[in-house]
C-alpha cells in the first residue's frame, strides 16, 4: 500500500518542539531494551525463538566488532579502546563458535537477505581477518551472490583506505556507513576525531568507483565548540559529497553514565537554543539539497531504497535503524548484540569478558530478554507504523489485530486530543496522521502508545527527542 504522506515536507515549529521536547526512546524495538529481562534464561529464550520463528522468512544478520584504536569522546557505543590489534584474533574465535551455534539453531538454508556489521570500528580487523569472517559467514549462512541483498559495514575513515575498499566489495558488501561526526577541525579536536575532510571525500569518491550501492554518512549535532555557522558549513561540504543517506544524530551528554564524555567540557557545549538552531538548519538545508526527510535522524535521496519504501509503505525499523526488510528475522552476534527472532528479543552479554567465557562454555552468550505479549504485538505495530510512515489506518489496523481501536485505546486517544490541539496529529473515525510539524516530534507522539513508560525513568534512561 502506497503511503498517502510519503515525501510531504517536514514543517519546524521552534514553539512546539520547546513545548514537547523531552528524553524519550528511539524505538528501534517495543518493548525497549529497559524491558528486557534477565530472569529468563538463555535456554528457555532460544528454545521459545525457535517455536515463534518462520522458517520461510530471510534472515537478518548482525555482527558487533567492539575494538577501537582511539576513543572518541561523545560515544556511547559498547566498545573496548586498545591499539593491540592482535586481540581481535581472539575475539573472532569466539565469535566464529558463536555463529556455529547460531546457524544451527536459526539459518536452516534461509536467506540473508540483510546483513551488517557494527562497533565499535568494524575496520579496525584487518584485510584477511574481514576476507576469513564473511568466508565463515557465508560456510554458514546462505548469503545472496546476485549483489541484491542489504550487506553493509561502519567505516571509520581513519581506519579505512582503497585497499580496503576494494577487500570489502570483494567480499560481498555494497553498503557503507562513514562516521564524520564533524568537519570543523576545532571540534574534532575536541571530541578526540581528527580526520581531514580531503580523506573523507577521496573515500567517498572510491567507494562510488567501486560502486557501492549506498553511501552513508553519521554527523553529529550538539558537539563542542559547534555553531551554527561551523555546522552549515559541515552539511555544505557533506552535501558536496553527494552522499545517499545522511543520519544526523543529537548528542546526548550524560558523562555520569559514559566515561569518555567527562573530557567534554560543560562550557563548550552550544546552548539549547543554538542547537535548536542547528537542527532547524539540518532541516532546511538538507530538504532544500533535495533530500527526503525520512524521519527522526534520517534523510536520503529520493532515489534511495529507503525512501522508495517509505513511498510504497514498507519502510520498517529494527536496532538498525530504518530498513527496508519488515519480513526479517534478526540474528545478532557478539558482544552486546541484540536479536529480534520471531515474538522474542534478546541480548548477549555486554561485558567481553563475560561474553568470551559464556561461549566457551555453552556456545551462548545471552543474558536476557523478553517475550512479546498479544498487547506488545499490537503496539509494536502501531509504533512502528507511525515512526515509519507517520499515518495509520485505523479500520485496517483494527482488522489486522482483531480489536476495536477507540474502545482498546481510549486511554491514549486522550492524550492523543491533547497532542491534536497543537495540531502535531489529525484523528478521526477513519486514520491518524501525523502532521507536517508533528513529524519533528514522533517519538514524543509514538511514547503516547508505550505501556511501559515510566515518567520518572525517562530522563536519566533516555536521551532528549530534539
Amino acid at each position: 500500500m502506497n503511503n498517502p504522506l510519503a515525501i510531504s515536507a517536514v514543517q519546524w515549529n521552534s514553539e512546539l518542539i520547546k513545548r514537547h521536547d523531552m528524553a524519550g526512546p528511539r524505538y528501534t524495538s517495543y518493548p525497549t531494551a529497559l524491558q528486557f529481562n534477565e530472569s529468563l534464561n538463555a535456554d528457555s529464550l532460544i528454545s521459545s525463538a525457535k517455536c515463534s520463528l518462520n522458517q520461510q522468512q530471510p534472515l537478518s544478520l548482525y555482527f558487533h566488532i567492539p575494538f577501537c584504536a582511539h576513543v572518541c569522546y561523545y560515544c556511547a557505543c559498547n566498545k573496548v579502546i586498545t591499539r593491540q590489534r592482535s586481540r581481535s584474533e581472539p575475539y573472532l574465535a569466539t565469535l566464529y563458535k558463536e555463529m556455529q551455534f547460531m546457524a544451527d539453531h536459526f539459518s536452516g538454508d534461509r536467506q540473508v537477505n540483510q546483513l551488517h556489521w557494527g562497533g565499535g570500528t568494524p575496520t579496525f580487523l584487518n584485510n584477511q581477518q574481514i576476507i576469513d569472517l564473511m568466508a565463515k559467514t557465508a560456510e554458514l549462512f546462505n548469503l545472496r551472490d546476485d549483489d541484491l541483498g542489504d550487506y553493509s559495514i561502519e567505516i571509520d575513515p581513519r581506519e579505512c583506505d582503497l585497499t580496503t575498499l576494494q577487500v570489502l566489495r570483494k567480499v560481498g558488501f555494497n553498503r557503507i556507513s562513514l562516521g564524520i561526526q564533524d568537519v570543523n577541525e576545532k571540534v574534532q579536536i575536541a571530541v578526540n576525531r581528527v580526520q581531514p575532510v580531503e580523506e573523507i571525500a577521496l573515500l567517498i569518491k572510491q567507494a562510488k568507483e567501486l560502486a557501492f550501492k549506498s553511501i552513508n554518512v553519521d554527523l553529529i549535532y550538539g558537539l563542542p565548540h559547534q555553531t551554527l555557522a561551523t555546522f552549515e558549513d559541515t552539511l555544505t561540504q557533506v552535501i558536496e559529497m553527494s552522499v545517499d543517506r545522511l543520519s544526523v544524530f543529537n548528542y546526548a551528554h550524560m558523562p555520569n553514565r559514559f566515561r569518555a564524555q567527562r573530557h567534554i567540557q560543560d562550557a563548550d557545549l552550544p546552548s539549547p537554543e543554538q542547537k535548536l538552531a542547528i537542527q532547524q538548519l539540518i532541516i532546511d538545508k538538507l530538504t532544500a539539497a533535495g533530500y527526503v526527510y525520512i524521519g527522526m535522524d534520517h534523510f536520503a535521496k529520493p532515489t534511495d531504497s529507503l525512501s522508495i519504501a517509505q513511498e510504497k509503505g514498507y519502510l520498517h525499523r529494527n536496532f538498525q535503524g530504518y530498513t527496508t526488510h519488515s519480513d526479517c528475522d534478526l540474528v545478532a552476534m557478539g558482544v552486546s548484540a541484540i536479536s529480534q527472532i520471531g515474538d522474542l528479543y534478546y541480548q548477549n552479554s555486554h561485558q567481553l569478558s563475560v561474553y568470551t567465557d559464556l561461549i566457551k562454555s555453552k556456545q551462548c552468550a545471552i543474558i536476557k530478554g523478553v517475550q512479546l505479549s498479544a498487547d506488545d504485538k499490537i503496539r509494536r505495530d502501531l509504533i512502528t507504523q507511525l515512526i515509519c510512515h507517520f499515518y495509520l489506518d485505523i479500520n485496517e489496523f483494527s482488522k489486522k489485530h482483531n480489536i476495536e481501536f477507540k474502545q482498546y485505546f481510549a486511554q491514549e486517544i486522550l492524550e492523543l486530543e491533547k497532542l491534536a490541539v497543537d495540531h502535531l496529529l489529525i484523528i478521526d473515525q477513519q486514520q491518524l496522521t501525523i502532521t507536517a510539524a508533528g513529524r519533528m516530534l514522533v517519538r514524543r507522539i509514538c511514547m503516547v502508545f508505550d505501556a511501559y513508560m515510566d515518567k520518572q525513568k525517562l530522563k536519566q534512561s533516555f536521551s532528549r527527542i530534539i
